[in-house]
């Protein structure tokens, strides 16, 4: 017969980034090769705990221990050779030269998979038998390559640290650093275009100007405006491939060769300053991201020895204790200790307004269940410290605070592609090779109609120049960047450009009730015991059992029951076991002990509830209650009533979401059905969906999700499941929570639900911004082509092609600027369009 067991995959690949990991597919593909094993999978992250590998053998063929033995030892090898890494380039480059390096790496032996963004990000994925992390630097700088590595190296494991630069001599080719740093193209430019003048005007304004002078001035602009189109060029043909710059330099030297040396000029001037304006357009989306980065202080004052010193942030260990004086930022993730002050927690949560922090009771107990401790007194790396001073105990190193993780997550989603640049790489696989075709048979245009060479020459560049899809290449990349900073810094973080886009596209939204819609702190507002019992029994018996659970039911009932019981003792109960979705069992003073939903008693053999308690439970479920029955031995001990609050901001935060169009709102929850549609009428809600078991709610995701696109809203702990089945996951209080951080699509990092209309607002926009560009771009490329083939020379060609460039580049910056409009007082959109 078939057993299951379940090993934590963190322990088994240590340094993957998610459970969705290429390495995860590897090592079930491993354990499923075995005999007695029928199969492995995922089981996602829920209630706290991390997401486990769950492994279905038989025990005859395979013992548990050789199981355990073969996930470990897989686990090893493939962590042991295969890595990750997210590198920084140094400097902004753009979207050809992102898709060129990505081709570049994925090109080297060893290489599985690469991604690298415009804004300077690469995300490479790589076999350390085949090649080491200094050979992917190395042709990343264009460096020459060593020979493939026989070994692991010295880079064993997988390297996901983030910021890693390439500080070799050489430096990147594409860093555009000069006499002039990194403004050097644009200074080359403007100086092209200076020397354009003054040739055009020595040839056409002044009179007696030498003959030679005007050419003299053309030849110098070339010189500054050819010389990194040159640079591009070579590198292109090198590589075997003709892009836009090769283009451009082809088109200049054929105007020369025509003797259009004031053509030619003007082509350069134009494609150097709209080449130079694109890299600090995009410079400036990366250096928003980059910010992020900086909001955390550099050194620390810690108490250490008796005394205090300052220390490096990152020499700061768990425990120490780091003091912050009033106005200060935050420099590491950990709890209050001592004193009292307001949180500015904008830069990590986007939240609005301060929060108060005060000590905690029970510094050991906080110590012990870091994840646990409540918001007010916990507190993160780079907020902005109030009037007063405190103590802040560390729970995180620097490497791993909230914002830390932030900044790393943003980085990886620059190089996630969005479905819509999907669709425009395969478009320009087609539509690049069809142009080439169309202008050899233009360069011989002269066989069927009678014009001489020059012209068909002077037209094929032409066409070449207006067929680039440049502003295509750059239309999504820019918008998803900007769209991705903006949203990280309002305190939402959007995991690429896939997420970015479907967010903003849905049909319909599934919210979690516990901590979602409600406060996930229910209260005891009803005790009725059973006949032969009291409400002193009923709650010594509930106390002593939900004691030792973790659920947010069990902790009200402990909380409230103890304080209504004041001084009377409560015997310790023991053996708790889980039944989930249901209640618990447990034994107390040598009886059994359940407590649960009425659905639990009547079935598995269970006894049936007694007439009494049925109707209690009737009566309280029609208020809206929340109902746990309690049994002791053979008798029904009474039914507890439980309330969920609303969250403040559920019902104006769900009007402001039907503003924006949003038709479809559900809310899913393990709770009894009425108890379900009384919350969501409180909340606003028009559908509820209750006595869900957490595989209950995954079909529900799975049958909204045939209907259209679905975001599932959730903390992301025990919603995980669910999430992942969406379309979209969004975790609420995400800066408190690893889980939710890793499982999410989109994090909402303050516990505060009203930031989810400025996340679809946003991605509303952003779909809008790139729809607009995919516009612009492919318009422009469709007027240019016919304009040129019958006539339109190159110098306007340019002039109306750079000017797409930068004109989509531009409008995928506004979203930089984009705000909430409740916070401005305007209508919120109520379309896609934005």
């Amino acid at each position: 017969m078939a057993e299951k067991t379940k090993l934590d995959l963190p322990v088994l690949l240590p340094d993957i980034p998610d459970a969705a990991d290429a390495c995860v597919v590897r090592l079930l593909a491993r354990l499923k090769e075995r005999d007695g094993i029928s199969d492995a999978h995922v089981a996602p992250a829920q209630d706290g705990q991390p997401a486990n590998l769950c492994i279905h053998y038989d025990p005859e063929v395979l013992p548990l221990s050789r199981i355990t033995e073969l996930a470990t030892s897989a686990g090893a090898r493939i962590t042991s050779r295969f890595g990750h890494a997210l590198l920084d380039l140094p400097g902004p480059t753009h979207q050809r030269h992102a898709r060129l390096l990505g081709d570049r790496l994925r090109s080297l032996p060893g290489v599985i998979e690469a991604e690298v963004s415009a804004a300077g990000k690469a995300r490479v994925e790589f076999d350390h038998d085949s090649i080491t992390l200094e050979q992917i630097q190395a042709a990343l700088a264009d460096r020459a390559v060593p020979p493939p590595a026989t070994g692991a190296g010295d880079h064993a494991g997988h390297d996901h640290a983030p910021g890693e630069r390439d500080h070799g001599e050489e430096g990147h080719q594409h860093d555009h650093g000069g006499i002039f740093g990194a403004n050097t193209e644009l200074v080359f430019a403007l100086v092209c275009g200076a020397l354009l003048g003054l040739g055009f005007a020595a040839e056409k304004l002044i009179a007696g100007a030498p003959d030679w002078l005007p050419l003299a001035c053309y030849l110098a602009a070339y010189a500054f405006g050819g010389v990194f189109t040159v640079r591009e060029a070579v590198e292109n043909l090198r590589r075997k491939r003709f892009e836009i710059d090769t283009l451009m330099l082809v088109a200049a030297a054929g105007a020369a060769a025509l003797g259009a040396w004031a053509e030619g000029a003007l082509l350069l001037f134009l494609f150097s300053l709209g080449h130079a304006l694109e890299h600090y357009a995009m410079g400036r989306a990366k250096r928003a991201i980059e910010a992020l980065a900086e909001l955390a202080p550099k050194t620390a004052v810690v108490r250490r020895g008796g005394g205090t010193e300052e220390v490096p942030v990152d020499a700061l260990v768990v425990g120490d204790v780091v003091l912050a004086k009033p106005n200060e930022r935050l420099p590491a993730d950990g709890f209050v200790t001592k004193g009292d002050s307001s949180i500015n927690q904008a830069p990590v949560t986007g939240e609005s307004m301060p929060v108060d922090k005060r000590a905690v009771a029970d510094r050991e107990a906080a110590r012990t269940n870091p994840e646990g401790i409540d918001a007010a007194h916990r507190v993160f790396a780079g907020t902005i410290n109030g009037s007063g001073a405190i103590e802040v105990e560390v729970t995180r190193l620097a490497s791993d605070s909230a914002l830390a993780k932030v900044v790393k997550l943003v980085s990886e989603a620059e190089t996630q592609k969005s479905p819509t640049q999907r669709f425009t790489d395969r478009f320009e696989r087609i539509f690049v090779p069809a142009v080439l075709v169309l202008a050899v048979l233009l360069l011989f245009a002269g066989v069927v109609i009678d014009e001489p060479f020059r012209d068909s020459f002077y037209r094929t560049m032409a066409v070449l120049v207006a067929a680039s899809p440049c502003a295509l290449a750059i239309a999504t990349p820019s918008a998803v960047l900007s769209g991705v900073a903006r949203a990280a810094r309002g305190g939402v973080l959007v995991k690429g450009g896939g997420p970015l886009e479907n967010l903003g596209s849905l049909t319909a939204i599934a919210f979690d009730k516990t901590g979602t819609l409600t406060m996930g702190e229910p209260r005891i507002t009803d005790l009725v015991p059973m006949p032969g019992a009291s409400e002193s029994e009923l709650l010594t018996t509930a106390v002593a059992v939900e004691a030792l659970s973790d659920h947010p039911l069990a902790a009200a009932i402990v909380k409230d029951g103890t304080a209504r019981l004041g001084d009377t003792t409560v015997a310790p109960a023991s053996d708790l076991e889980s039944l989930t979705g249901r209640g618990v069992r447990a034994t107390l003073d040598g009886d059994t002990v359940l407590i649960g939903k009425a659905e639990m008693f009547g079935s598995d053999g269970v006894a049936p509830l007694s007439p009494e308690a049925a109707a209690a439970i009737e009566q309280l479920r029609n208020n809206g209650r929340t109902t746990m029955v309690v049994r002791r031995g053979a008798r029904d001990l009474g039914v507890i009533g439980l309330l969920d609050t609303p969250r403040e901001a559920a019902r104006q935060t769900l009007v402001v979401l039907r503003s924006l169009g949003m038709t479809r709102m559900i809310m899913i929850s393990g709770d009894n059905q009425r108890v379900a549609e009384a919350i969501a009428r409180e909340v606003g809600l028009d559908e509820a969906w209750g006595d869900l078991m957490p595989e209950d709610k995954v079909e529900a995701i799975k049958k909204l999700s045939a209907e259209g696109k679905v975001a599932m809203v959730g903390d992301g702990v025990n919603d995980a499941p669910a999430m992942a089945r969406a379309t979209v996951g969004i975790a609420m209080g995400a800066a408190g929570s690893d889980v939710a951080l890793e499982t999410a699509d989109v994090a909402l990092m303050a516990d505060d639900l009203s930031h989810l209309p400025f996340a679809v607002g946003l991605s509303r926009r952003t779909r809008s911004i790139i729809r607009q560009n995919v516009f612009v771009s492919l318009g422009v490329v469709a007027i240019l082509v016919p304009a040129t083939i019958f006539g339109l020379g190159i110098g306007p060609a340019v002039a109306m092609h750079e000017g797409s460039t930068l004109l989509v580049v531009t409008n995928a910056l506004r979203l930089l600027a984009y705000r909430d409009p409740r916070s401005r007082g305007e209508p919120v959109p109520t379309s896609v369009s934005g």
